[in-house]
């Protein structure tokens, strides 16, 4: 709930606009190249296809704290590459959203897709959001601003908790959406509040706090028997999540007309997964979608290439030299 409201938290519209150009057709190809290159990975090693296509979504989706994290080490955050990776990253997470909620429909018992099913899911979506922009978009806000003038830093941080845990659960049981919707929607709504910065610093340790321990059953998931036994498996899924998705990026580069050295940096920052992928892969898990050997190859990979990602800026700079050397390619 916490990661998921942080990330609508920050969710600027204005922001995204700005590097729409690049952000809308570059996510939507990287991750449906990424989708297809770790489905056609899995579906060799004898997965099921719908095993196959957990894993392939689940590589093709970046963690926005690794992201945020490496462009700040490298003071590339506000940059106008730094600027082109957020709204890349932002563009992913809105569909892993909308992954998240079509999920249990497209896990039907037979292998079809319930379009009755899926279309009710989605018009019961659009009466929770049109629920929020009409009315949440004002009680919420002004319910935080009353808060604040009662002088009480208490009540605020418990006003703030129970609007972005009341709201996510609110979605899941009135109008039956996953509450990972339901909490980005409810950051979406609270960032209308002038208060949004100091929102996001109350609950901020809170999120850290949950996010340790959020990790920490993670890692306590991973099977290493299953990973050791499958060490040439593991190796070559890394490799895709860093070096295939480095290339598929820069690949978009060839038809988005943008600075080549802002791709080279959204390469570097987007080839890595992490928290988005667990939530994805523990979606796929519950479903039946997924089974607990194949979950553990998709955290022991989402382990490494965070560990390996801060190498992955340090290629920028040799990877734009050998890129000018080659002008057609560069232009």
């Amino acid at each position: 709930i916490f990661l998921m409201f942080g990330v609508g938290l920050h969710f600027s519209i204005a922001d995204l606009w700005k590097v729409r150009n690049i952000a809308i057709p570059g996510a939507i190809g990287q991750m449906a190249l990424t989708t297809i290159l770790g489905y056609c990975f899995a579906i060799y090693l004898g997965w099921s296809p719908s095993a196959s296509l957990v894993l392939g979504l689940a590589i093709s989706i970046a963690s926005t704290v690794v992201l945020l994290r490496g462009l700040m080490d490298y003071g590339l955050l506000n940059t106008q590459h730094g600027q082109a990776a957020v709204g890349w990253l932002i563009l992913e997470d809105i569909a892993t959203v909308l992954i998240l909620l079509l999920m249990p429909t497209l896990a039907s018992s037979d292998g079809s897709v319930d379009w009755s099913g899926l279309g009710l899911t989605l018009l019961k979506a659009a009466a929770f959001i049109a629920t929020l922009v009409f009315i949440g978009r004002k009680l919420v806000p002004w319910m935080l601003l009353g808060t604040a003038r009662s002088g009480s830093r208490e009540l605020f941080i418990l006003a703030v908790l129970a609007a972005s845990v009341g709201i996510a659960l609110a979605a899941t049981m009135i109008f039956g959406v996953s509450i990972a919707l339901g909490a980005f929607a409810a950051g979406v709504v609270v960032h209308e509040s002038k208060l949004s910065h100091q929102v996001s610093a109350d609950v901020l340790p809170f999120r850290d706090a949950f996010s340790v321990l959020f990790f920490v059953s993670i890692g306590m998931m991973v099977d290493l028997r299953y990973v050791g036994g499958n060490v040439m498996a593991l190796i070559v899924l890394v490799l895709i999540i860093t070096v295939g998705k480095y290339l598929v990026t820069l690949l978009m580069g060839l038809f988005i007309k943008h600075p080549a050295r802002t791709f080279l940096v959204v390469a570097a920052g987007l080839s890595q997964i992490g928290e988005f992928s667990f939530i994805l892969g523990q979606a796929g898990l519950a479903l039946g979608l997924l089974g607990q050997d194949q979950y553990s190859m998709i955290l022991a990979g989402a382990l490494l290439s965070i560990s390996v990602n801060p190498l992955m800026y340090k290629t920028t700079q040799p990877f734009e030299k050998f890129l000018r050397s080659i002008p057609t390619v560069w232009r």
